[in-house]
Parts: structure tokens; sequence; C-alpha cells
């Protein structure tokens, strides 16, 4: 079935690129497109969709304000922020108020495609200057515990940290995309997590691995 999506984007241009670029993968079915953020809880109410593609610097409520509001009301949408910022401020502030994921503008059409299969998968796609702002900020945190991770699920953990898709990860490393998500969920297990957004934050903040 495909994926229900709507994007916030309120550059015209290129809210139309991205509404051709999805509307021609058989994998999507747009059920809205918004300049703002506005109405974001109607939008959703209206469109049902499973994933949004948001903006930031938007008029009107904001990309970070219009998660907020969006994983209040409905907590499972999956949300992936598209921007051009790259400031730690608007970084954090989208993980905190609940994105999903943080790709840059400048992401290829290929990869962004990507990311948006893998982020309804668990993933936490993130471009990689973002992943390491995340772990620039978070390293000196906290000393990780001995989760017993085997060293091809560290190394796994340490390319998905670092904002590798399940496909990158697979084709890095040699193996099918199905071995890369069995890994993973034998890591989630150990380290007590639910999905791959709680992964990253604790591999992150526990420095369980090195993604220097």
């Amino acid at each position: 079935m495909p994926i229900k999506l709507v994007v916030y984007e309120d550059n015209a241009r290129l809210r139309e690129s991205l509404l051709l670029l999805l509307g021609n993968d058989d994998a999507y079915n747009i059920t809205g497109a918004f300049a703002n953020c506005n109405n974001v809880v109607d939008d959703m109410t209206a469109a049902s969709p499973d994933l949004v593609i948001m903006d930031i610097d938007m008029p009107g409520i904001n990309g970070i304000e219009g998660v907020k509001l969006i994983k209040q009301r409905y907590p499972d949408i999956k949300i992936v922020m598209h921007t051009v910022f790259e400031d730690d401020t608007r970084i954090f502030d989208s993980i905190c108020a609940g994105a999903d994921g943080y790709l840059l503008k400048n992401t290829s059409p290929s990869k962004l495609l990507d990311s948006l299969q893998e982020v309804m998968h668990g993933a936490v796609p993130m471009s990689p200057f973002v992943a390491q702002r995340v772990f620039q900020h978070f390293r000196q945190k906290e000393v990780a515990p001995d989760y017993k991770l085997t060293a091809r699920e560290k190394e796994i953990l340490q390319l998905l940290v670092k904002g590798n898709s399940y496909k990158m990860i697979a084709a890095e490393l040699h193996i099918s995309v199905d071995t890369v998500k069995k890994h993973l969920q034998n890591t989630y297990h150990k380290l007590h997590v639910s999905c791959g957004t709680e992964a990253v934050a604790k591999a992150i903040r526990q420095k369980i691995v090195d993604v220097e």
C-alpha cells in the first residue's frame, strides 16, 4: 500500500518539484501540500498522512512548531525535516519537537527517496553534517555501559548514527538489507529501545560508538 504523504514547503517552485518527484513514485500517495503550518492539525485530520516532509522557515507557524502540534495529536506520524538550516539550534529544536529525520535541501533526489522509505521502517535519516553536529553536542554527556553489542552490531549502529540508510549500510558492508535490519533489531533489544530514533539518541548520548 502506498505511503500517504504530505509536504509543507512555502517555496512554490520547490514544492512543485517535490510533488513531481514523489508523484512519479508508486510508493507514495500525496494527500496534501501546504505553504505553512497555520492549520496543521486540521491538515493532518483531512489528509491522514503516514509521513510528512516539513520545511522549517515558513510564514506564520513555522515547521518546528508544526512538528510539535502534529506529534501532540498524532504521535505515530513520521516527520522528516527538509531545510537549508544547519545551525545547532534548529537541529536540536527539531529533534526535541519530535522530528524523525533531518535532511538538508541539498540532499540528492535518490537519497531523499531512500531516506523517506527508511524512516518508515524505524531508521533516522540525517544529512552527514547534521549527524556530526548531533554527535559533537552529546559526545561528552555520558559514558556508555556495556550493552554487549557484537562488533558487527556496533559497526552497523555507527553507520546508522552517521545518517546512512539501510541500503547504504548494506552496500558499505556488503550484506543484504534484511541482514542490516536483523542486526538492528538485535541492537534495539540490547539497548532497550524500540526504534532507530531512540537507538541513535542513546548511542550518541552514551558514546556507544565512535563516529568521529
